[in-house]
């Protein structure tokens, strides 16, 4: 099992290739269990500091139930594609303070539709030992035509030829996001989840809050 130390005194190419053992790891199948609470993740960035909050929102119904948050000095260069490393730490320091385990993570960033096919939400999701979610709002890699206006549309995102996530839109007329399974989830249930989060806007409830949230803390500094 990954280990959070594994996040710390690396190189960018130690990361790389621990990305490249772990992307092996990543289970990709349907929910085992209901899910009854969701948590959103969200970084904020500042003079060589982070601030990390967690929004936890009962579901479907989408009440924030708890938050929490937390601080500590960037230690990991911003890399492209290395997000973990710069951001895992202070979000393994905001977990460690809820009171309740959420059922499901939905990470701002990235999951299997990652270069190496382990993003934010895929290696946290390993990490946590949890289901996650990757709902990002740009694209990392790979291609896609674009989907249908309505919400609910979507298309596939490919990469050498293998489905990596979904072009989502989550509201009609408005840009979609981009959902990937992060770990103990299919893609079909990921997007379902991220719909049911997004009942007025682009964005998922529980990134929402914790954008928020995480902005708040920042300012606090």
């Amino acid at each position: 099992m990954p280990h959070w130390r594994d996040l710390e005194n690396v190189s960018t190419a130690e990361a790389r290739a621990l990305q490249d053992t772990l992307a092996g790891r990543i289970i990709e199948a349907p929910l085992s269990t209901p899910v009854t609470t969701v948590a959103g993740v969200d970084v904020a960035l500042a003079k060589g500091k982070a601030w990390a909050a967690i929004a936890l929102l009962d579901f479907p119904g989408l009440k924030l139930l708890e938050w929490v948050t937390a601080k500590r000095p960037l230690t990991f260069p911003y890399v492209p594609g290395l997000l973990t490393f710069r951001e895992g730490p202070v979000v393994l320091d905001a977990v460690a303070k809820l009171s309740v385990t959420p059922d499901l993570f939905i990470f701002d960033g990235q999951g299997k539709a990652h270069p190496r096919r382990l993003g934010i939400a895929s290696h946290m999701g390993l990490l946590l030992d949890r289901p996650s979610i990757g709902c990002a709002k740009s694209r990392l890699c790979g291609f896609y035509e674009e989907p249908g206006p309505e919400r609910g549309s979507h298309t596939f995102l490919e990469d050498h030829g293998e489905i990596i996530g979904a072009v989502v839109r989550t509201r009609t007329g408005v840009k979609p996001v981009f959902v990937s399974v992060g770990h103990k989830i299919d893609l079909d249930s990921a997007i379902q989840t991220v719909l049911a989060c997004c009942p007025k806007y682009r964005l998922p409830e529980t990134t929402r809050w914790a954008h928020k949230l995480a902005g708040e803390a920042k300012a606090r500094g």
